[in-house]
């Protein structure tokens, strides 16, 4: 999983008939020491996060595993939305 930060959001009036219905995110990828990477994902939102929101993202095959994207055209999605990450240094 990727921790990212939803910086933004995705508009497309015509896309694929599967897609109808979903809402699409930017998510900025981060380190767990919440230091920005410049890597960026569109991601498909299952859990109702909005701007700002801090997110783990699924990407790949794992990202058709759910019974809203199942046999989807979809590469990325928003799987939660972090509370707080606690790291040991």
């Amino acid at each position: 999983m990727i921790v990212g930060k939803v910086v933004g959001s995705v508009w497309a009036t015509r896309k694929e008939e599967r897609l109808k219905g979903m809402k699409l995110l930017i998510v900025q990828h981060y380190n767990v020491d919440m230091t920005p990477i410049e890597d960026y994902h569109i991601c498909v939102d299952l859990v109702d996060a909005g701007l700002g929101d801090l997110v783990l993202v699924t990407r790949g095959s794992s990202a058709r595993q759910t019974t809203q994207t199942d046999k989807k055209p979809v590469d990325a999605i928003i799987v939660g939305v972090i509370d707080r990450i606690d790291l040991k240094k």
